[in-house]
């Protein structure tokens, strides 16, 4: 799938990278805790989550993940976006609870972001 085409099946909008948005991803990943995401993301991911800081950003550098979608209506600030547009990170919104933002994924195809060995 491609990012494009997991923003429209979310009814998403873009915050920055729309011009990268034909990336392809083999998975997704739903977390707010970026623990979690460290712990559980694999290659090429679609990282959703409603927690919006700086920190989401610093995590999807060191994961090497090129593409965010906050749920449940959240946006980022200014400094957030330029952190992303530096580092090539796809940031878009969904009004969509994580549930069934996850939920629509799945049954577009899109599986879990699986676990990687620690």
């Amino acid at each position: 799938m491609k990012v494009i085409e997991a923003v429209t099946l979310l009814e998403g909008q873009y915050f920055s990278g729309e011009g990268m948005a034909e990336l392809e991803i083999a998975s997704a990943c739903g977390a707010d805790l970026m623990s979690d995401v460290m712990a559980f993301v694999k290659d090429r991911v679609l990282l959703l989550t409603g927690l919006v800081n700086p920190q989401v950003i610093r995590t999807a550098e060191l994961l090497d993940i090129h593409a965010i979608i906050f749920v449940r209506g959240k946006a980022p600030g200014r400094d957030m976006i330029e952190m992303a547009e530096e580092a090539d990170i796809i940031l878009a919104g969904t009004k969509l609870p994580m549930f069934l933002a996850c939920g629509k994924l799945y049954e577009a195809g899109l599986r879990t972001g699986g676990t990687r060995a620690i």
